[in-house]
């Protein structure tokens, strides 16, 4: 009788094994970053990786103020939201998002990338995302990791 030398093993919320992870902002470019720093919160780079589960890591994001869109993207890049009355569609450039507030464009980014429903929900709290140097976070010893290196 043959057997299977192996077993497909499937992760659950005890057996995770969840890091913090430091990612800095500077000088990237918002899509491409938000997208690593999607798949990081998702736990896709980890082999354990089970599809229903949330076994990606905590995400810190520093320098959220240097960013940077390539071409036209500051003055035509829109948001939109809507107030719940009639005509009331409200609109926003990513200059006046970016001027009112650096760390929304970087979580609207991220969580327009992650999962629409429980899930994604759970997986959005598990990012920190700062305008600055300083984070909150330094008694969960992030570890920094350069974004190059998962291009």
């Amino acid at each position: 009788m043959d057997t299977l030398s192996y077993k497909t093993i499937s992760a659950n919320k005890n057996t995770v094994d969840k890091q913090w992870v430091l990612v800095d902002a500077e000088g990237q470019t918002l899509g491409r970053m938000s997208s690593i720093v999607a798949k990081l919160i998702r736990g896709k780079y980890k082999p354990s990786y089970t599809p229903h589960v949330d076994c990606g890591d905590n995400v810190i994001v520093i320098n959220a103020d240097k960013i940077n869109l390539t071409g036209n993207k500051w003055n035509d890049k829109t948001y939109v939201r809507h107030t719940g009355y009639p005509g009331g569609q409200r609109t926003l450039s990513a200059t006046e998002l970016f001027d009112k507030d650096p760390i929304r464009l970087v979580e609207k980014s991220v969580k327009g990338m992650l999962p629409k429903n429980k899930l994604g929900s759970a997986l959005f709290r598990n990012l920190k995302v700062y305008a600055g140097a300083e984070h909150g976070q330094e008694a969960q010893k992030p570890t920094a990791i350069n974004l190059n290196d998962y291009l």
